[in-house]
């Protein structure tokens, strides 16, 4: 098991993460219609399949395609969602841009900046509902396991435990932000759209990356 992967390989990590969106476009939507719109899995499902179709038969590497896909999502599907994790990718991407192999200090590097990036834009914070939920403590994760000298094949696992929970804590919240937010209490007892798809997106990229170690 090596721990690090050549950006230059990464495509399969992408085409990884277009398919757990695909596989789970439905069940976006029906997480969001309980106390959104209902149209989260469909946009997700239209801004990965885009990129798909675009750019499936080129040859791409892990930041560049980040930064593509990114791009896609921010211009091309509407709502608040497209620039949200448009801004994360592409925040993803310009910190490892320069980067020849990506090992758990600069995956975790990565994910910060993304998240770092998001902060500009947004102002929501743990415990508020939305997708910084799943993606705050994935990005504490790897920072942990980077200072405890774990693999990271297994600061991979640990991220993605560490999403799982923080989408499943969403459950339980008031939604602060978004169309959700007018209904107050009546938003708990329900997962939260943005962080159910933000685990799934962490959870493919880390079962592409692992099989590249």
């Amino acid at each position: 098991m090596k721990n690090s992967f050549a950006n230059a390989e990464g495509k399969s990590i992408l085409l990884k993460m277009v398919k757990a969106i695909q596989d789970n476009k439905a069940y976006l939507g029906d997480i969001d219609g309980l106390i959104g719109d209902g149209d989260h899995g469909m946009n997700m499902n239209k801004g990965f399949t885009v990129f798909e179709e675009r750019f499936a038969d080129q040859d791409f590497g892990f930041t560049e395609g980040l930064d593509d896909l990114g791009m896609i999502l921010l211009n091309e599907i509407g709502g608040s969602m497209g620039p949200i994790y448009g801004t994360i990718l592409m925040g993803m991407a310009e910190q490892g841009e320069d980067l020849e192999e990506i090992g758990l200090e600069e995956f975790s590097g990565m994910l910060e900046h993304g998240l770092s990036e998001l902060q500009t834009i947004i102002e929501a914070q743990v415990g508020d509902k939305t997708l910084v939920d799943t993606l705050s403590p994935a990005v504490d994760s790897l920072k942990k396991a980077l200072e405890q000298g774990e693999t990271f094949d297994k600061a991979l696992d640990d991220m993605k435990t560490a999403a799982e929970a923080g989408r499943d804590s969403t459950k339980d919240l008031v939604a602060k932000f978004g169309r959700s937010s007018r209904l107050g209490e009546r938003s708990r007892g329900v997962l939260d759209a943005g962080a159910t798809s933000c685990c799934l997106i962490l959870c493919a990229m880390a079962d592409g990356i692992k099989e590249l170690l």
